[in-house]
């Protein structure tokens, strides 16, 4: 009897031991514990939240900013070296990676927190989890530690569970993200121990609302009317929480432009306003736009054509009549004369139809492309670069690769992007892999790409050796009698054609951003003109990719490296 007991309280203890902090949703969340008590193995410390002060401490460390680095710490150090073989065995990256948005009280901002399920392979020997929040168009990351305590051995069963960070608060909206999850123990040599998942933050009018969004207010609904020679314009306002006074209108054409600022008066009508632009050329083609008197306001394009005035003059019967028969006269003749030369002119007459009817038929149409961001197989696009010109230029190739990835259906591969798995493979290794798997690879040229002397290794790769890789790549293709279009050169407006490498003679050249039409249609292998048809891409054409967030990120950001380009020359 005495056994049964001792037997029905171990298995009691077992139980105990195994519980999580499982909330009603059946997910694992973090704990508030110690150090101590994980490498003690106390109940619990199941799923324990490591901060930066649990860090320093253990590892005698006196900076406050240790966690934000994202080093993946060895496992003896904060699990202890007692038992060396708990931080040796393999375990596989975790599974289903997931970025749920939570409430919050800031309007600019987002908060997110991430899920996953483990592994099955490894299980046994997993300690815990890291998780890295990365901006795409930065480098100050964020992380949480999450551990085990040491005397936790996990089942194949606990593979289906679903564990959660905490918050990661204060992500600006509209801004691009990857997410990486990582298995503790972090191997040395060993790869898939971790998995990444890159996401949008959401935009003020998904958060938001649109009528509660200053800076991605426009108008919507644009009228035009023509009375006479004058234009009316009527528009939609915005509400009055936006504190948005004045509106502007900017109409360009035949190389004039004219700048009308609009003050409604509120008291006659709250939701609409209407103006009037005048001393407009009849038979002119206009294009306008019209935006809220803020600074950044996104802008809505509108175009009208200036229609000629007809004036009607009433003639007296006294004219009229003698015009009437001398017209009745012709007709009589010409129509006696066209009888009799009927047989004559028919094949001419019938040439004639046929012409005006292809004619008709060739008018150009006007076909809209419209890209979905979730493309189901978007090409893969390497972007190589220097950073020899500065962090300026630097930056412009982030917001460009950002612009393609959201407005050109295009996955872009970016070193800056992928620091951790260049830290694993090294910068040359990584290089080739990713030149090897891209469907294109695009340099962007600038004066300090073939420079010597870089300062650190991706300098001294930027400058000799990937010029030289994919100038062997292409001389390669070449005498292969393969196609040469998957790489480009192409450099932004402050650069010249003289900084385009030798090596890169054979490939397509671009100009940034007057190019991004002819860029889109190698990447998709898209025709932009067919007899009788052109196809418009929103956001990419030169006249309105400055009207997206990103676009004029990407323009603001090749203005600074040109302004930063001349002041070092």
């Amino acid at each position: 009897m005495w056994r049964a007991v001792l037997i029905l309280c171990q298995l009691f203890v077992s139980v105990r031991l195994l519980q999580f902090p499982v909330n009603s949703t059946g997910t694992i969340r973090p704990q508030d514990c110690t150090i101590d008590c994980i490498r003690q193995g106390r109940p619990g410390c199941d799923f324990c939240r490591i901060t930066s002060d649990d860090i320093n401490q253990v590892l005698g460390l006196t900076s406050k900013n240790v966690l934000g680095n994202c080093i993946p710490w060895p496992c003896l150090q904060l699990l202890g070296d007692e038992d060396p073989s708990i931080c040796q065995h393999y375990v596989q990256a975790p599974t289903d990676v997931q970025v749920e948005f939570v409430p919050n009280l800031d309007p600019n901002s987002d908060t997110v927190v991430v899920s996953w399920k483990p592994s099955q392979y490894g299980i046994a020997f997993l300690r815990g989890f890291q998780v890295t929040m990365q901006p795409l168009t930065g480098s100050a990351a964020s992380c949480q530690l999450f551990l085990f305590r040491r005397n936790l051995t996990l089942s194949a069963s606990h593979a289906e569970k679903v564990y959660k960070s905490d918050p990661f608060p204060g992500l600006p909206l509209g801004s691009h993200y990857a997410i990486t999850v990582m298995a503790v123990p972090v191997p040395e040599r060993w790869e898939r121990f971790y998995r990444s998942k890159i996401f949008t933050t959401r935009s003020c009018e998904e958060k938001n609302g649109f009528q509660n969004c200053k800076a991605d207010w426009y108008p919507k609904h644009v009228e035009v009317q023509q009375r006479g020679t004058v234009i009316t314009v009527t528009f939609n306002l915005a509400p009055l929480s936006l504190g948005i006074k004045t509106y502007f209108t900017i109409c360009s054409a035949n190389g004039k432009t004219t700048y009308t600022e609009i003050a409604p008066n509120y008291s006659l009508n709250r939701t609409h306003h209407s103006f009037e632009l005048r001393d407009l050329i009849e038979g002119s083609n206009y294009t306008c736009e019209i935006a809220a008197n803020e600074i950044d306001a996104v802008r809505k394009l509108f175009r009208f054509q200036v229609k000629h005035s007809v004036v009607f003059v009433s003639p007296s019967w006294t004219l009229l009549l003698p015009l009437c028969c001398a017209a009745v006269a012709i007709f009589v003749i010409l129509w006696v004369i066209i009888r009799r030369c009927h047989c004559a002119r028919m094949n001419k007459s019938n040439i004639k139809s046929e012409s005006i009817r292809q004619l008709e038929e060739v008018k150009a149409q006007e076909e809209v492309m419209i890209l979905s961001e979730k493309c189901k197989n978007p090409p893969r696009l390497l972007i190589c670069y220097s950073s020899n010109d500065g962090p300026a230029h630097v930056n412009a190739v982030m917001k460009l690769g950002a612009f393609m990835q959201q407005h050109m259906a295009t996955q872009v591969c970016l070193d800056l992007w992928d620091s951790l798995r260049m830290a694993e493979e090294g910068t040359l290794e990584w290089f080739c892999h990713r030149m090897q798997e891209s469907d294109f690879v695009l340099v962007i040229c600038s004066k300090g790409l073939c420079r010597k002397g870089g300062s650190s290794e991706q300098d001294l790769l930027g400058s000799e050796l990937m010029v030289s890789l994919i100038g062997a790549e292409v001389g390669r293709a070449k005498s292969d009698g393969r196609d040469l279009s998957k790489y480009m050169a192409a450099i932004f407006n402050y650069s010249e054609e003289a900084d385009i490498p030798t090596e890169l003679g054979l490939v397509f050249r671009y100009r940034l951003t007057a190019d991004l039409l002819l860029l889109f249609s190698q990447l998709h292998q898209v025709r932009l003109h067919t007899p009788g048809r052109y196809v418009k891409i929103n956001n990419i054409s030169e006249q309105d990719f400055a009207m997206s967030p990103s676009g004029r990120a990407l323009q603001q950001a090749i203005s600074d490296s040109e302004k930063a380009m001349k002041e070092s020359s």
